[in-house]
């Protein structure tokens, strides 16, 4: 198809008479029970490895090497489920069509979710169910986006940044509803409830998903040689393709910071002085709720109201000048960590509020980020590729994780990056984020801004 100036580019009467997909609901329904089952096992991941196989005993010597290792391995488990997302993109995209990926990949997804709960005290049973949600959960990311972006035409293609805002809201939804209970359920149940109830919600996921099939727009699968000709041949799908990968390459450092607050952050939580106010400690694994609430509260405000305003008033707001603001926004919420770490290397517990203020900061600037990179990943896809091109932003965060599994891995061992323990560690993280993001605006000028749409396409049979 070819490319627009601007994913708003329809006329007056349309945009005024435009609606939502009728697929979104199941879409969005899907992805906040499928976000709980994820968030809801991340949320207790580091604490559990910790106390249940790296530091059983609570040994204060032994307390930094076991959170390395946990940190390590909840790295990996997440680098490999962010890489797989270009396996299932090529599937979707080539061979079985996206919604056959979501569906049978999303069974695999709850099949994993029952050996972490089998598992709890046999580590290598626990690494393999890992293992299986990696690639249940990997298997099925990039599809999903891209499969939202299918549902729309020129027709309602201005309502494009709002679906993928509403997608976003799903997703901050279902990490809160899971960052508040999976704790208590670990806390007061055990290991085995609290992991098998992320199961539960991974087949309402899967059922949701399946029960909107008739009222989903599929776009076939192009083919193993049509897929290989239009990634590996010349032409505007190449050249579209290009554009995508340069933004993207900027992007992994701002996972690097977004995906401590998952694991780092986590127990340096069990340092802080959690009383919040007289009467309520909340977990260590429940601070991480600030920030996902307060992501649910800018995300609207962003969407509906500042962008908006900004536009009205002459500011272009462009989806790289967005993304650029971010990656500032989410360097100062890690400054804030870094002193508290400071104050918990010299043997302090400073109140817990601090690291709520750092969690709402790095919240603020990675939604900018997040919300603007899925969009993007999508409209600047040429229509062949757009799964693709989705599964490269994913990847994205597989390369985040995968530098900070390194890092922790050589932290544990007393590698060469040792040095990077405690305060320093943070540190490293907002110097290396001034340098990306003083070449990503660099680049990002020089840039040009080509969108893609699909056209109206053709339903595939049902199934």
């Amino acid at each position: 198809m070819t490319p627009s100036a601007a994913a708003t580019s329809v006329s007056p009467a349309l945009a005024t008479t435009a609606r939502f997909p009728r697929a979104l609901p199941f879409i969005i329904g899907s992805e906040v029970a499928e976000r709980f089952s994820y968030y809801g096992m991340m949320t207790i991941l580091p604490t559990f490895l910790v106390a249940q196989f790296f530091n059983p005993t609570h040994s204060e010597v032994l307390t930094a090497g076991a959170e390395a290792r946990a940190n390590a391995l909840v790295h990996s488990f997440s680098a490999l489920g962010y890489a797989l997302p270009v396996v299932g993109a090529l599937l979707a995209d080539w061979v079985l069509g996206k919604y056959r990926v979501i569906l049978y990949l999303s069974i695999l997804y709850c099949f994993g979710h029952v050996l972490l709960s089998a598992f709890n005290d046999d580590l290598r049973g626990f690494q393999l169910g890992l293992v299986v949600v990696a690639v249940g959960m990997g298997g099925i990311k990039s599809s999903v986006t891209a499969n939202l972006g299918d549902q729309f035409t020129p027709a309602n293609a201005g309502l494009l940044p709002k679906a993928f805002g509403w997608f976003q809201m799903s997703i901050d939804v279902g990490a809160a509803l899971a960052t508040i209970l999976t704790p208590l359920l670990y806390k007061y149940y055990g290991p085995a409830v609290a992991f098998g109830v992320p199961g539960l919600l991974m087949a309402t996921a899967a059922l949701t998903f399946w029960a909107g099939r008739r009222r989903y727009v599929r776009v076939p699968p192009t083919g193993l040689r049509a897929g290989l000709r239009q990634t590996l041949g010349a032409g505007e799908d190449r050249a579209a393709l290009r554009r995508v990968a340069v933004v993207f390459a900027f992007v992994p450092v701002l996972w690097m910071l977004n995906e401590q607050s998952s694991s780092e952050w986590v127990l340096q939580a069990t340092h802080l002085n959690r009383e919040l106010w007289p009467g309520f400690t909340p977990l260590a694994e429940q601070l991480q709720l600030s920030g996902i609430v307060f992501g649910i509260g800018l995300n609207p405000l962003l969407t509906y109201g500042l962008y908006p305003a900004l536009s009205r008033r002459g500011v272009k707001v462009t989806p790289l000048r967005r993304m650029g603001t971010g990656m500032v926004i989410a360097a100062l919420g890690v400054l804030i960590v870094g002193g508290i770490q400071t104050q918990v290397d010299a043997g302090g517990h400073p109140s817990a509020w601090w690291q709520i203020l750092a969690y709402c900061v790095l919240v603020g600037g990675v939604i900018m980020v997040a919300i603007t990179g899925l969009e993007y990943a999508y409209t600047h896809a040429s229509r062949a590729l757009k799964s693709v091109t989705t599964s490269l932003w994913v990847l994205t965060i597989a390369a985040a994780n995968f530098g900070l599994s390194l890092l922790n891995g050589s932290i544990a061992r007393g590698g060469w990056l040792a040095g990077l323990h405690g305060a320093n560690f943070y540190w490293f993280s907002v110097a290396l984020m001034a340098v990306n993001v003083t070449l990503f605006a660099l680049v990002a000028s020089r840039l040009p801004e080509r969108i893609y749409l699909q056209s109206e396409p053709e339903a595939a049979a049902e199934v």
